[in-house]
């Protein structure tokens, strides 16, 4: 009987959840900071401040910004709980290495 090897497949999910959650909250973070406080680096060096990028575009770009941090943590939530479907372990037959070389 071949040996069996056991893959965790759970883990998957919970990586892949808290890579999402990480970058949407820092998203959703610096999205609340720009639409409320922030401004852009063009205003820096303008002669006068929101002469090359308007705060209409600049509301409109931290509006993007939160909707796609919304989005990451959203879609995180989903493959958490997608990944409560399937089971902590699967066993499968352990594959053949092959030839080793060293």
């Amino acid at each position: 009987m071949a040996a069996l090897q056991k893959v965790k497949i759970r883990g998957l999910f919970r990586l892949a959840a808290t890579v999402l959650a990480f970058v949407g909250s820092l998203v959703c973070v610096k999205a609340v900071y720009d639409l409320f406080w922030g401004e852009p680096e063009a205003n820096l060096y303008a002669p006068e401040p929101w002469g090359f990028v308007s705060r209409q575009e600049w509301l409109r770009y931290g509006g993007f910004e939160l909707a796609y941090g919304l989005a990451c943590l959203g879609l995180a939530w989903y493959v958490l709980r997608t990944g409560r479907r399937f089971p902590e372990v699967v066993e499968r037959p352990k594959k053949d290495e092959g030839p080793e070389l060293i």
